[in-house]
């Protein structure tokens, strides 16, 4: 009986600290500091330096992951119809480039290229960023209004395949924003590859 118990600690114990750092990052409600990162454009681009932003869709994503890629569509799709609203995307690639060299910053550039992308792809190289965030997959959506306070995290929609989308999470919480009002749900689970993180 006693061993019994000592297995359920240890498993409530090992839920629990996974649960904890599924939570670290911001929250809804908290203000996400600015940031200044090099883009497939070669400038630096801060949150800051976006003109005439009415609030932010900061999608942490890269080339590699087939979830990244799956999305990629809908990503520009989202860009061409928020970004001329005030809601542009601000994409960054967290992922370390020696463990995937596909998703090096010049491969990120032959990428954006390659699908014409019409939003911000920016390199976390350092990877100071994601974490400060909470991001933990790829794709990972973090909505902020126009003073950065988080109002929405989570997944870009229901389904991996656009022609089974049946909750568009993300386009719902932005239309919210532009209405006045707070997005419902404001969290989701964002589904994808893990970040790949620099070896110690």
């Amino acid at each position: 009986m006693k061993k019994i118990i000592i297995i359920t600690g240890v498993i409530f114990a090992f839920a629990f600290s996974i649960s904890t750092i599924h939570y670290k990052g911001y929250k809804i409600g908290d203000v996400a500091t600015d940031f200044l990162l090099k883009g497939v454009d070669g400038k630096e681009h801060s949150l800051a330096s976006i003109n005439d932003a009415k609030g932010y869709v900061v999608i942490f994503t890269c080339n590699h992951c087939p979830y990244s890629v799956a999305y990629e569509d809908r990503i520009i799709a989202l860009q061409n119809k928020y970004g001329p609203k005030g809601y542009p995307v601000v994409a960054i690639n967290p992922n370390d480039a020696d463990l995937y060299p596909s998703d090096g910053f010049d491969k990120m550039k032959e990428r954006a290229k390659e699908k014409n992308f019409t939003f911000l792809y920016l390199h976390d190289e350092k990877q100071e960023v994601y974490p400060l965030y909470g991001a933990s997959k790829t794709p990972h959506v973090f909505l902020l209004d126009n003073k950065r306070v988080v109002k929405y995290i989570g997944a870009i929609d229901d389904s991996t395949d656009p022609e089974s989308v049946e909750q568009m999470y993300l386009s719902n919480a932005i239309d919210a924003l532009i209405n006045g009002q707070e997005p419902s749900p404001n969290v989701t689970k964002a589904i994808g590859c893990s970040i790949k993180t620099k070896k110690k």
